[in-house]
């Protein structure tokens, strides 16, 4: 049975059936709303689910705007579904996903009904990710760029790490300026305490180049002898996953 879980006055999700390796729990779907306000916000309407898109939609009332934070089918597929049910205009920074609406741009304000929203441009899980935060209450809604647990993969060609760093540097900024006191995720449960999600993020990223610098170093000359050697910890259903991440890696290193 599906359930809405209500996290802040202005934050509640509904959780997608679609666990897996990559998806965690499943797509976090988030509604919006400014207190008593009518209109809502959604935030990635996830997979092509109808019982799921029912009960986004039972739990958001009208809507008034539908945000991409990225173009992954696990946060997009349901787009031409939902914006039938709902009759809102939807917004991503990609073109492809942006329908009756002008593309977001970074720094800009959104208001719907009272919620004010800003866009915070993150590329690097994809060159089109893109990070939406409540300043009324701190909450920053992450996508995949910060999941709620693990971390996430940068997968070339569309992930980039050197972005992704700068992005996480960004966040880590909005967070020491008070900006952002929770983080909630596309994947996984809400983080509570960011700056120390963050950090790990960043020191994490910082020994895996390390990994993979002493790999290449000891002969390693493919995406997969490296993961191999620098992923043997990691069950090998996710390795595929990890060759892209090192792809990404090397890509890095060599700029």
């Amino acid at each position: 049975m599906t359930h809405t879980i209500t996290v802040t006055e202005r934050a509640a999700y509904v959780l997608a059936a679609n666990p897996g390796v990559m998806t965690l729990d499943g797509t976090n779907t988030w509604i919006l709303r400014e207190p008593g306000a009518e209109h809502s916000v959604v935030i990635d309407p996830g997979p092509s689910d109808e019982t799921h898109l029912q009960a986004v939609l039972a739990a958001a009332g009208p809507v008034g705007l539908i945000l991409f934070t990225h173009r992954h089918f696990d946060h997009t597929a349901a787009l031409g579904r939902f914006a039938e049910l709902t009759g809102a205009p939807t917004r991503s920074i990609d073109p492809e996903f942006s329908r009756d609406a002008e593309m977001l741009v970074d720094g800009e304000s959104i208001v719907i009904d009272g919620l004010e929203i800003e866009v915070v441009a993150t590329p690097g899980h994809t060159t089109d990710s893109v990070c939406f935060l409540l300043p009324a209450e701190g909450s920053l809604f992450s996508g995949d760029t910060i999941l709620g647990r693990g971390t996430t993969v940068i997968a070339h060609p569309d992930g980039v790490l050197g972005p992704y760093l700068d992005s996480l540097a960004h966040i880590r900024e909005l967070v020491e300026e008070g900006l952002v006191t929770r983080i909630l995720p596309g994947h996984g449960p809400v983080v509570d305490d960011p700056a120390a999600v963050v950090d790990f993020y960043l020191e994490h990223r910082a020994e895996r180049l390390d990994q993979v610098r002493a790999a290449v170093a000891g002969g390693a000359d493919t995406s997969r002898a490296i993961v191999e050697i620098v992923y043997r910890d990691v069950e090998e259903a996710l390795w595929p996953a990890a060759e892209l991440s090192v792809a990404a890696q090397l890509d890095y290193l060599r700029a």
